[in-house]
C-alpha cells in the first residue's frame, strides 16, 4: 500500500491548513441581493476540530460550500496549505477534492440501493487504479476506523444498515481518499438522539488517532462544545463569537451566543470540558 493509501497519522503542526480570510457570498433577488455570509474570516489549524454552529439562515452551511469550492466566493480568500484555491479548476480542483472530503447531512441519500458496501466503497476508489488487494486491505482498514467490523459490513445493503451505520460508512468512503480535512455538514442532524453521541466519538477518534481536520458544522452548539476545540457562532451571515470551547461555555462574549448556550441548561454541569 502506498503512502497515499496508508492513512498514517499526521500530527498536528499548529498551522492554519484550511483558511477562510474576508470570504462574503452574496445572492441575487428581485431587487438587489442578500448577504449568506458576510466578510468571515477564520483559520483551520491542523489536527484540530473546529465547530461552526447557527441556526438555519445563519451562514454556515453557505460557508462549508465555498469552503469545500462547490459554491464560488462573492469575494474574498480561500487558502489550503498557504496556496490559494479560491478560483482553482480542473485538475488542481481534484487534487484539492480528494484533500478536503465532505459527509454531508443524509446518509439515506447518499447511497445507490442496489449497491453493497464493499461495491460503493469500490466505486468510489474506481479513478485511483489501486490493485483489488490494495484496495481490500483499504477498504477493512477504512471501515474500522469507523467502528465496523468489515467481514460484515461489505456484503450489506443499505436497507440492512440502521441510520449510525449509513453515516459510518459515509465517513469511511471519505477517509478512502486519505484526506487532511474532513467537513462534517449537519452530519448527525438525522440521527436519532442515541446515535449523535456515538457518531461524535468517531470524529474525535478520526482526530485522535489520524491528526485528521475536521470542520463540524451544526446547528447544535451541545454538540459542538462536545466535539470541538474551537467553536465559531455564526448569525445572519457573521461570526459574532470565536473562541476555545471552555471560553465559548463558560465566557460567552455575545448575546445570540448566550440564547443558544440557554437553550442547553445543563451543559455546563454534564459536559465533560477537557483540558485544550
Amino acid at each position: 500500500m502506498s503512502e497515499k493509501d496508508s492513512l498514517a497519522p499526521r500530527p498536528a503542526t499548529g498551522q492554519p491548513v484550511l483558511s477562510a480570510t474576508h470570504v462574503t457570498k452574496q445572492f441575487r433577488v428581485a431587487g438587489g441581493h442578500i448577504t449568506a455570509v458576510d466578510d468571515v474570516t477564520v483559520d483551520f489549524h491542523a489536527g484540530k476540530v473546529l465547530a461552526v454552529v447557527g441556526e438555519s439562515g445563519s451562514g454556515k452551511s453557505t460557508l462549508a460550500r465555498m469552503l469545500l469550492r462547490l459554491m464560488p466566493v462573492t469575494s474574498g480568500t480561500i487558502t489550503y496549505n498557504g496556496n490559494d484555491v479560491t478560483h482553482i479548476k480542473g485538475a488542481e480542483l481534484r487534487a484539492y477534492w480528494r484533500d478536503v472530503q465532505a459527509v454531508f447531512q443524509d446518509p439515506f441519500s447518499s447511497f445507490n440501493q442496489f449497491y453493497s458496501v464493499g461495491q460503493t466503497l469500490r466505486r468510489g476508489m474506481g479513478s485511483q487504479g489501486l490493485e483489488k488487494e490494495t484496495l481490500d486491505q483499504l477498504i477493512e482498514t477504512c471501515l474500522g476506523y469507523v467502528g465496523l467490523k468489515p467481514a460484515d459490513a461489505v456484503h450489506k445493503y443499505p436497507h440492512q444498515l440502521s441510520g449510525g451505520q449509513r453515516q459510518r460508512v459515509m465517513i469511511a468512503r471519505a477517509l478512502m481518499m486519505n484526506p487532511k480535512v474532513l467537513l462534517a455538514d449537519e452530519a448527525t442532524s438525522m440521527l436519532d438522539a442515541s446515535l449523535r453521541v456515538s457518531a461524535l466519538n468517531v470524529l474525535q477518534d478520526l482526530r485522535a488517532n489520524l491528526g485528521l481536520t475536521v470542520l463540524f458544522i451544526t446547528h447544535d452548539i451541545g454538540q459542538a462544545c462536545y466535539l470541538a476545540d474551537e467553536v465559531v457562532v455564526m448569525e445572519h451571515g457573521l461570526v459574532v463569537e470565536h473562541g476555545t470551547t471552555d471560553a465559548v461555555i463558560f465566557e460567552p462574549k455575545n448575546d445570540y451566543t448566550k440564547r443558544l448556550l440557554a437553550d442547553v441548561p445543563d451543559l455546563k454541569s454534564s459536559l465533560k470540558v477537557h483540558n485544550r
